[in-house]
């Protein structure tokens, strides 16, 4: 299948392994075929640089966006007002703010909100109308949004300690500054997604999406929990998957 073309059909849940060349028009293809048979879809969406090449390939298609819904996965505490760096700030440049959602259609989160609590109970209650689509990186240390390891699979939308790594992997895009906490979609709602689709590329997460997939899951790798999920894709790179075994099944190549 072209990678412009949107396939009529959703490929079935597993892990893909795609050439690097085409991995974000593959991934942006299913996307496109989702959100046309699924025009109302509510979907909450990941930042970091990963998704940014799919997000770009989505905008260039002639899409309807009009009764869909984009819920932001996560965003760092002790930001100044405006950060570029910041996820609602790379979502809205990247994605939401070049597609025509409706007034409303983006829920961002505030982690500056006077009632913090009352804002993570506000997301909450927007995840409770059901999400279709989760899109999720991983983190160098198996995390999910800001679901570091140890986070409970049942933890909800709240503010989170940054592990170390996390930290240093966030002053990329913040100009050096390591913020200490954000604020994350929980677990618990990541795992009801009716579809979970984590990207990776590159040789540096191959022993991760390795681990994560073909070993015992556990909180210490909370996108090991995903295993099982009926509804999850991992769409990698082949320097993302150069380390599986085949014991996550069989890997789908294109």
């Amino acid at each position: 299948m072209p990678s412009s073309t949107a396939s009529s059909a959703e490929p079935p849940p597993g892990v893909r392994a795609l050439a690097a060349g085409d991995w974000a028009g593959q991934v942006a293809g299913a996307f496109a075929g989702l959100l046309g048979r699924r025009p109302g879809l509510r979907m909450c969406l990941a930042t970091g640089r990963t998704p940014l090449p799919v997000y770009a390939a989505l905008t260039a298609r002639p899409l309807a966006w009009g009764r869909a819904s984009v819920l932001l996965l996560d965003e760092f505490g002790e930001l100044p007002p405006g950060e570029p760096g910041g996820c609602d700030a790379t979502l809205r440049r990247a994605l939401v703010d070049r597609v025509g959602l409706r007034p409303g259609g983006y829920r961002p989160i505030d982690p500056a909100a006077a009632d913090l609590e009352a804002e993570c109970r506000a997301v909450d209650a927007w995840l409770d109308q059901g999400l279709g689509l989760a899109v999720l990186g991983l983190g160098g240390n198996g995390h999910l949004g800001m679901n570091e390891p140890g986070s409970s699979p049942g933890s909800r939308t709240r503010r989170v300690e940054l592990a170390p790594a996390t930290r240093e992997a966030a002053a990329r895009s913040l100009g050096g500054r390591r913020p200490g906490w954000g604020v994350t979609v929980g677990l618990a709602d990541l795992l009801a997604a009716e579809r979970v689709w984590v990207l990776v590329t590159g040789a540096a997460k191959a022993a991760m999406v390795a681990a994560c997939l073909e070993e015992p899951p556990g909180p210490a790798r909370p996108a090991s929990l995903l295993q099982g999920h009926p509804g999850c894709t991992w769409w990698l790179d082949e320097a993302a998957a150069s380390r599986l075994t085949g014991a996550a099944g069989a890997v789908q190549t294109t």
